[in-house]
């Protein structure tokens, strides 16, 4: 169905920017059409549809702002993304009042900058898009993922309002998709917001909308969030966010399920079930008096706890197979080989930034092997090995080995992978891949430490 979609324009001076926003776009299997100026692009405006534009801001003679307003003077009504390396509070909050979809700086998130791009896409800036680089399956085998999955088959069928506990990149969003999937509101709209990223003059009209002429720069009629969530699920992603002095206003549309479009007395309904989440710890704000302790209990009705990776290691191979798959496939490049030593490197791992990390570090890997056995680079914390066990005889225990022990091991553990893979060096299931080496490598230890295999008549001596 992607092909019916108009295409996004980009509109950059800078083509490296230009190409990093056309790669990922095409990945996502839009059709994407480049400016390095904004007068260049105002003539392609006036040709055909477009789904969006990608506008910096400061353009070679007229500016992004500058092209916004024209394009509205001449009834162009196409969404507006803002990518820009100097932002200001200020600036975004005209862009948005003006009524761009979203305002990003420069260095970007894919993920922000595709969010931007499927509600756009939608024609309300509001209705979210599944893509490829999108997930709504809960993935992982572990104790924690299958208790969530049985409270989420518990509450998901009721209109309940969730609250959704976790780190940074623990997949909080993924778990809000999975419940409105198995939900009866699952023909409806899903609508996200990311309460972080809007600011503070913008978040009543974000919420609930606006009317012309409401404050300078309403050109149109908006919708707010709520509106558009009618009769789906509203997301409200990092609710801890919300500045103390907005939270009575939410509250009471929580409530009442009730409110008013910015600079309009008319009240309006809003039928919507809430999903919130959080990496903050809610009580301890609300004791702090930075949340509404009548705000937090009407959150807090079913709440849900996600376990950072860390805590559930035994998820990583699971996750670390789909992720590959998907790279491999977004990026169109060969599917590489994930070695035991790759998952083992994994598993070792702390991942302070979660599932989040755990899938950058594997889109890298897989652009570097080319096809090959993954590698990984990742930094192991002397806290994350463990502590050898060793006893020697009547000797009091000791917690560290000598360098001829070291040694021993190194080359005992050698032996017992080259005798498994009939001494193969490279290639699939080689001794190289299991022990996540470079076959170089391998060959130069092996040399090193005068290790040669024996021929047959040695081996039948030994049988």
């Amino acid at each position: 169905m992607m092909h019916e979609i108009p295409p996004i324009c980009v509109v950059d001076d800078d083509p490296g920017v230009r190409e990093a926003v056309e790669g990922l776009l095409r990945a996502e299997g839009f059709e994407v059409e480049l400016f390095a100026s904004a007068q260049r692009f105002t003539a392609r405006a006036k040709m055909a549809p477009l789904s969006c534009v990608v506008l910096d801001v400061e353009l070679p003679g007229l500016s992004g702002l500058d092209l916004q307003r024209e394009l509205a003077g001449a009834g162009l009504e196409i969404p507006i993304i803002f990518l820009t390396g100097h932002g200001s509070i200020p600036m975004s909050v005209r862009a948005m009042k003006a009524g761009a979809v979203e305002f990003l700086t420069k260095p970007f998130e894919a993920d922000d900058l595709l969010g931007a791009i499927q509600q756009a896409v939608s024609g309300t800036h509001s209705v979210e898009l599944e893509t490829r680089n999108s997930s709504t399956d809960v993935i992982g085998e572990s104790r924690v993922i299958r208790g969530l999955l049985a409270r989420i088959q518990m509450v998901a069928p009721t209109d309940s309002t969730v609250l959704i506990f976790g780190e940074t990149g623990t997949g909080k969003e993924v778990l809000a998709k999975e419940i409105h999937k198995r939900s009866r509101r699952a023909e409806k709209p899903l609508i996200r917001v990311n309460c972080a990223s809007i600011p503070k003059d913008l978040y009543e009209s974000e919420f609930f909308g606006h009317v012309k002429g409401a404050f300078t720069g309403a050109f149109k009629d908006r919708i707010g969030r709520f509106e558009a969530a009618d009769g789906g699920t509203l997301f409200l992603d990092e609710i801890g966010e919300i500045p103390l002095d907005l939270q009575s206003k939410l509250l009471r549309a929580l409530q009442e399920r009730q409110f008013e479009r910015v600079g309009d007395d008319r009240t309006k309904q809003a039928d919507v079930r809430i999903i919130a989440a959080t990496n903050r710890d809610l009580r301890a704000e609300v004791a702090a008096g930075r949340f509404r302790e009548d705000l937090y209990y009407r959150l807090n009705v079913f709440p849900l706890e996600i376990s950072p990776l860390r805590e559930r290691i035994e998820d990583v191979p699971l996750l670390a197979r789909h992720f590959v798959e998907a790279a491999a496939r977004e990026m169109n490049c060969p599917r590489p080989r994930l070695t035991p030593a790759g998952l083992a490197a994994l598993q070792s791992y702390h991942w302070p930034g979660n599932i989040r990390e755990l899938r950058n570090v594997i889109e890298r890997a897989v652009i570097m092997a080319q096809g090959g056995a993954m590698e990984f680079d990742l930094p192991i914390s002397l806290s994350d090995r463990p502590t050898p066990e060793i006893s020697d005889g009547d000797s009091p225990e000791r917690e560290f080995l000598t360098e001829p022990e070291m040694l021993k091991k190194e080359r005992d553990n050698l032996l017992v992978v080259l005798e498994k893979t009939g001494w193969k060096i490279k290639g699939a299931d080689g001794a190289a891949e299991l022990l996540g080496v470079k076959p170089t490598t391998l060959l130069s230890r092996i040399k090193k430490m005068g290790l040669r295999r024996a021929d047959p008549a040695e081996r039948r001596d030994h049988a």
